[in-house]
């Protein structure tokens, strides 16, 4: 499943997939990845993908 939720967020905090994944220390393809639902991170890489965007775990990756 696509993680929509997580490109609007990046998108509207004006974060390219190269800068954040410069700041949470994966490559842009591992970003791209969970983006398009391909690859499942790690719950330390997920918080800290939320910290980088000022969002909730809930916010980005709790599926409703």
């Amino acid at each position: 499943m696509k993680n929509k939720k997580m490109k609007i967020a990046r998108i509207e905090a004006e974060v390219s997939q190269e800068r954040l994944a410069e700041i949470v220390g994966v490559t842009r393809q591992t970003i791209n990845l969970i983006e398009s639902g391909s690859y499942n991170p790690s719950l330390k890489l997920c918080t800290e993908i939320c910290k980088a965007l000022n969002k909730t775990l809930n916010d980005l990756f709790w599926e409703e």
